[in-house]
């Protein structure tokens, strides 16, 4: 008699691998310090500001002044809280317009500045986009309370070249992409506009990507071999209109002691895009002036 019993099933397919056999973005790691140093001695041409002057901006929570600390982490090769952060509240924890410089080695500061301010909410809560239009266009006093109405006090009526935003810095976070709201949306789209009525340079610094893939939570270096981080940019690209060359996954410090070559890696190559893409827009600026150095 023949045998009626069922052929086995198939064996279940393989899970999808989580990374690439080769990573799509080069990483020169291990050349922190090269890196450290082309920033520590980069100088502005083509303009009269002593610095590029950086505007932050995101959602409450995705790391805006952890991002600002970490950058400062790196000069100072040491944990450093210059810009204060919450761990816990759902509200915005900045409230006021302030402006934060990097000290050099021999004491003086560094030629960029980051902005940093109110947090974006939901629809009127958090940071408005009308006022962050203002802080693009060097409008903002220093030291304005954001939760307040903009008054003469605060408002610049002529801004020098020194006031206004050379580049705006979105700060995402990978793990909450995907569930940011559409009133934070729209905010950062309206600001976007404005940012490129000016032919402002703009990035996306993307945070917690360790958060986002467990491969990066191992393994920092599997950053752009993760296809999931991969995802995460393209998802950010698509929401915010930000092409992928200028989006730049980092791993803010948080609960670190000491700080990380691979980390300070990270956060150095996107500030070094940062800068040399200013630079390249204040060179050409100049040229079509006629300016010279």
């Amino acid at each position: 008699m023949g045998n009626n019993n069922p052929p086995p099933p198939p064996p279940p397919s393989p899970p999808p691998k989580l990374e690439f056999d080769q990573p799509w973005r080069r990483m020169p790691w291990g050349e922190k310090d090269t890196i450290e140093q082309k920033l520590r001695t980069f100088r502005l041409k083509g303009t009269s500001a002593q610095f590029i002057r950086i505007l932050v901006v995101g959602e409450v929570g995705a790391g805006k002044s952890s991002f600002i600390n970490s950058v400062n982490n790196v000069f100072q090769g040491r944990i450093t809280s210059g810009a204060l952060v919450d761990r816990t509240g759902g509200t915005s924890f900045t409230k006021n317009y302030k402006t934060h410089y990097f000290e050099a080695e021999d004491g003086s500061s560094l030629p960029f500045v980051f902005n940093d301010i109110m947090g974006l909410e939901d629809r009127e809560s958090g940071a408005k986009a009308d006022d962050i239009i203002r802080a693009i266009n060097g409008l903002l006093e220093e030291g304005h309370n954001l939760d307040t109405p903009v008054t003469d006090i605060h408002y610049r009526s002529n801004p020098s070249v020194e006031d206004q935003t050379t580049c705006l810095v979105n700060i995402i976070a990978a793990d909450k992409i995907s569930l940011m709201n559409e009133g934070v949306i729209d905010k950062l789209k309206k600001i976007r506009k404005a940012a490129t009525k000016r032919n402002m340079p703009q990035v996306i610094i993307m945070t917690k990507p360790d958060l986002a893939c467990p491969l990066v939570q191992q393994d920092l270096r599997k950053i752009y071999t993760s296809k999931k981080i991969k995802e995460k940019m393209e998802v950010c690209s698509n929401t915010v209109g930000i092409p992928m060359n200028h989006i730049f996954p980092v791993k803010n410090y948080h609960e670190e002691i000491d700080t990380d070559d691979d980390m300070d890696l990270l956060i150095l190559k996107a500030l070094d895009q940062i800068v040399h893409n200013v630079a390249d827009l204040l060179k050409e600026k100049s040229f079509k002036s006629g300016e010279t150095d």
